[in-house]
């Protein structure tokens, strides 16, 4: 999965279109993410001794990725996300790279 936790996303899809935020979770399993303070749905919550009140919780849904694009540390643009394998004597290791702007994302 090209995007993990803590980058900066741009959702491009559903009520939030167009909002910025960072990932607070990752569900790769079944390709999702929570993004923090976006895709927010309420939910009742039943009172569970006596005498206490029932409420409404907030609580942050997952997004699929297909519908969030990664936005760029660098150019601060959303780009595609693309990798690039370096070959160091007897190691290799994989870094992903911003398509925009060709520059290496942490």
């Amino acid at each position: 999965m090209k995007i993990k936790k803590d980058d900066n996303v741009l959702i491009i899809v559903g009520k939030d279109r167009g909002r910025k935020g960072k990932v607070s979770k990752v569900f790769p399993k079944v390709s999702k993410v929570i993004v923090e303070g976006l895709n927010i749905m309420k939910k009742h919550v039943r009172p569970k001794k006596e005498g206490e009140k029932g409420q409404i919780v907030e609580i942050p849904r997952p997004i699929d990725v297909s519908n969030v694009k990664l936005v760029c540390p660098k150019c601060k643009k959303s780009t595609k996300v693309g990798y690039k394998i370096k070959k160091d004597k007897d190691k290799q290791k994989k870094y992903r790279l911003c398509k925009s702007c060709n520059g290496e994302i942490l």
